[in-house]
């Protein structure tokens, strides 16, 4: 119990202790920066991103994709290679 009244008495003086310097102005500079337009505050950063991506997709579209060749695959097939069996016998 005695712990409790040690944090009462500090929480009671810091309640009469004076409020610092630095917070002096700080709801004017809170309240400015939201009123500031969202534009002006990302300035390049947001620009610079757009463009790095239209750049990035211009070169993947340009790019000659290589052929790829689709091979059956059937799970429940005889001759599957994901079957149990064969993955067992392949790991000896």
């Amino acid at each position: 119990m005695n712990g409790m009244n040690d944090v009462d008495d500090m929480l009671a003086r810091l309640a009469q202790a004076p409020a610092p310097q630095a917070l002096d102005g700080l709801e004017e500079r809170v309240l400015a920066q939201i009123a500031m337009p969202r534009a002006s505050r990302a300035g390049l950063g947001v620009g610079a991103i757009t463009i790095a991506a239209l750049t990035i997709g211009m070169i993947g579209a340009g790019l000659p994709a290589s052929p790829s060749t689709a091979s059956p695959l059937s799970p429940f097939g005889a001759n599957s290679p994901l079957a149990p069996s064969t993955l067992l016998v392949g790991a000896q």
